[in-house]
């Protein structure tokens, strides 16, 4: 199974580095933490929301409604689906205080793209799942000097108990276990991709070839 991490494919560089890596690697199936940002995909991929999103898109996904341009596209928004044997569960969009106690049909604009505590309780009644998608990343994954993690990430981890959950929005490298789960921040996709064994969850990384 093919795992990427952000993408930022409405940079022209970036979407042809990910449909390289569709052609490359010819997978049966994708997982994608966020910032993807293009949703015409050579093959059935399995997606959080991230913060940078065509959030229309994102609504009409939310909503069931696949929009013209999107193919392959499967947003797991507090939702989660079977993906090679595997439950794979999801939690779209990045933390906001001042929005994560209002309902999600009253976020506007660019603030769509949060998460509130519905979407968290929604996805925390999730049952057996194996792997967690989010693009906010838990406490004690990552350190600028001060932790960028977000509490309710590691409450819904605490709930769930997957045997891993993967991370985007940071562009770095960087695992944790955290609970008993095994936490891992993904390098975005210019600089590499990953692998994942169904059988093992091994996640293998790779570096994008050079030109």
């Amino acid at each position: 199974m093919l795992v990427l991490g952000d993408v930022h494919a409405s940079e022209p560089a970036n979407r042809e580095t990910l449909l390289n890596l569709y052609e490359a690697v010819d997978p049966d199936a994708v997982l994608q933490v966020g910032d993807l940002e293009y949703y015409d995909l050579p093959a059935p991929t399995w997606f959080v929301a991230g913060n940078n999103e065509e959030l229309d898109v994102i609504d009409a996904l939310r909503a069931g409604r696949g929009p013209p341009a999107t193919r392959n596209a499967h947003l797991l928004a507090s939702t989660a689906a079977t993906v090679d044997g595997l439950c794979v569960a999801g939690l779209s969009g990045n933390y906001a205080p001042t929005q994560f106690d209002r309902p999600r049909r009253d976020l506007e604009g660019g603030r769509r793209r949060h998460f509130t505590r519905e979407d968290v309780e929604r996805a925390a009644d999730l049952r057996d799942v194996d792997v967690v998608l989010t693009h906010e990343a838990p406490r004690g994954l990552l350190s600028y000097g001060y932790d960028p993690g977000c509490e309710h990430v590691n409450a819904l981890l605490e709930t769930l108990s997957p045997a891993l959950c993967l991370v985007g929005h940071h562009h770095r490298h960087r695992e944790a276990e955290l609970a008993g789960t095994r936490v891992v921040s993904l390098a975005p996709v210019w600089e590499g991709y990953y692998t994942l064994d169904v059988e093992t969850l091994t996640l293998e990384s790779h570096e994008v070839a050079d030109e």
